[in-house]
C-alpha cells in the first residue's frame, strides 16, 4: 500500500513539474520573441538592432556586442565603440553586409549610425514581419501546451493519477497558454506601434 500511495505522489509531482516546466518553455518562447522584436528596425536608435550582428573577426565570427560597446548618442543614431580598434573595419563591413539597411561612418575611433525615418511603404512592411514572427511564437508556445498535454494525459494513462486530476491540470495548462498567447499579442501591438510611430 505505502508502494502503491508512493507513486501516486510520484505521478502528482510529476504533473506539476509538467505545469512548471511548461511555464518555462513558454517564457523561452517569449523572451526569444522579444529579441527578434528587438532586431526590427523602427525611427529610433537601439543597439538591439546591431547587436547579434555577427562580425569576421581574425576569421573567427563574433557577435558584435562582444567586441563594440554600444550606444545611443541621440534618438535616431547608434555609436559602436570597438574595444579593440583593429575591429573597426570588420564591424563596418558586417552592418553594410546586413539586410539593415544602414550606412555607417567610420571616424577612426568609433562608428556612428544614423538611423534614418522610415517611409510608409517601409513600414508597411515592417508590420508585416512582427506579426510573422508573433505569430511564430504564437504556435512556439501551443506547441509546448501540446506537448505538456501529452504528458500529463500519459501520466494518466499510466494509472497513477485519476482523470479529474489531469482534467485540472490540463484546464491550468490552458490558462497558462491563453496567459502567454496575451503577453505575445500585448508585445506584437506595441512593436506594431513602435513601427508606425512617424
Amino acid at each position: 500500500m505505502a508502494a502503491e500511495r508512493t507513486k501516486a505522489e510520484e505521478a502528482q509531482a510529476t504533473l506539476n513539474e509538467r505545469l512548471h516546466a511548461a511555464r518555462d518553455r513558454m517564457e523561452k518562447c517569449l523572451e526569444s520573441l522579444g529579441r527578434e522584436l528587438g532586431t526590427i528596425r523602427t525611427g529610433r536608435a537601439s543597439p538591439a538592432l546591431v547587436e547579434r550582428l555577427v562580425v569576421d573577426y581574425y576569421g573567427a565570427p563574433t557577435p558584435l556586442q562582444t567586441l563594440a560597446g554600444i550606444s545611443v548618442p541621440e534618438p535616431s543614431q547608434l555609436a559602436i565603440k570597438p574595444y579593440d580598434r583593429s575591429a573597426l573595419s570588420a564591424i563596418e563591413k558586417a552592418i553594410q553586409k546586413s539586410d539593415l539597411g544602414l550606412n555607417p561612418s567610420n571616424d577612426g575611433e568609433m562608428i556612428r549610425i544614423t538611423i534614418p525615418q522610415l517611409n510608409e511603404e517601409r513600414r508597411k512592411d515592417l508590420v508585416k514581419v512582427v506579426h510573422r514572427k508573433a505569430e511564430e511564437a504564437r504556435v512556439a508556445v501551443r506547441n509546448v501546451r501540446r506537448d505538456e498535454a501529452d504528458h500529463l494525459k500519459k501520466v494518466e494513462k499510466d494509472g497513477h493519477v485519476g482523470k479529474d486530476e489531469v482534467e485540472g491540470k490540463l484546464a491550468d495548462l490552458q490558462k497558462t497558454t491563453d496567459q502567454y498567447i496575451g503577453r505575445v499579442d500585448e508585445a506584437q501591438r506595441h512593436k506594431e506601434a513602435e513601427v508606425l510611430e512617424v
